[in-house]
C-alpha cells in the first residue's frame, strides 16, 4: 500500500483540509505520517499563555488528533508561528523528512490560492509554507545535486503524486462519508482553537457535503492533484 506524507502549516489545518482522507487512507492500510511546520505559537489572543506553553499545548492537540484517525506518527518543525519562509533551510529540513519517511504521495496546502479571497487560505504561513514544501519535493528531495551534505543518511527520493487540500481547483475528490465522524472528532482535539465545536463541526459538515455534491456522494474532500 502507498505510503503517505502530510505537511500542514500549523496544528489543525490539516484535520480542517483532509484529515477525513487520511482516516479513510488509513482504514484501507496505508500508513499515513504528519509533519507540521509550525507548532502554531501564536495562534491566541491571550498574551498570558507563552509561546513555548500554547506551543506544547498545540501539538498535544494534533498528537491526539492524529491518534482520532489512526496516525500514528507526528513530526515538528517547529517554525516560527507567523514567520514561516520558503528558504533554504527550511527546504532542506523538509526534503530530509521526505527522504526519511520515502513516501509515494505528499500532500499539502495549495500554494496556487493567490487571489487573496479568502483569509484562512491566504494566510502568509499557509502560502509559503506550501511553496516550501513545492519547492523541497523538487528538485531537492529527489535529487543528489540538493543538499548532499544529507544523502549519506537521507538519500534523494522522488514522490510520485502530490496532493493538495484546501484548494479552490481540485480535480479529484475522495469519498469521506464513513470517516467523516473521525474528521469531526480530530478537529474537537483542537480545543485552543476551536471554541464552538458544534458550530464549528456543522460548519465542516457543510463543506464536505458541498464538495460531496460535486463528486455524487454524501461527503468528499477535494483535492488538486498532480503526478510525477
Amino acid at each position: 500500500m502507498k505510503k503517505v506524507l502530510v505537511f500542514s502549516p500549523h496544528p489543525d489545518d490539516l484535520d480542517f483540509g483532509c484529515s477525513g482522507t487520511a482516516a479513510k487512507w488509513v482504514k484501507e492500510g496505508r500508513e499515513v505520517v504528519y509533519c507540521i511546520l509550525s507548532g502554531g505559537c501564536r495562534g491566541s489572543h491571550n498574551l498570558k499563555v507563552s509561546e513555548r506553553e500554547l506551543r506544547k499545548i498545540r501539538e498535544e492537540e494534533q498528537k491526539k488528533a492524529a491518534q482520532v484517525v489512526g496516525v500514528k506518527k507526528v513530526i515538528f518543525l517547529r517554525e516560527k508561528d507567523g514567520e514561516i519562509e520558503n528558504n533554504k533551510r527550511l527546504r532542506k529540513k523538509i526534503a530530509q523528512v521526505i527522504r526519511g519517511i520515502r513516501p509515494e504521495i505528499v500532500v499539502s496546502f495549495d500554494p496556487s490560492n493567490r487571489k487573496f479571497d479568502n483569509f484562512y487560505r491566504s494566510h502568509r504561513d499557509h502560502r509559503f509554507g506550501a511553496e516550501a514544501v513545492f519547492d523541497a519535493i523538487y528538485p531537492d528531495a529527489g535529487s543528489e545535486a540538493f543538499f548532499p551534505e544529507i544523502a549519506k543518511k537521507y538519500p534523494p527520493h522522488q514522490i510520485k503524486e502530490l496532493w493538495f487540500f484546501a484548494s479552490d481547483q481540485p480535480n479529484v475528490y475522495v469519498d469521506i462519508s464513513q470517516t467523516i465522524d473521525k474528521k469531526t472528532e480530530a478537529l474537537k482535539q483542537h480545543q485552543s482553537q476551536i471554541k464552538d465545536f458544534e458550530t464549528t463541526r456543522e460548519l465542516v459538515r457543510g463543506w464536505a457535503k458541498e464538495m460531496g455534491k460535486k463528486s455524487k456522494v454524501k461527503y468528499a474532500e477535494g483535492f488538486r492533484k498532480i503526478q510525477f
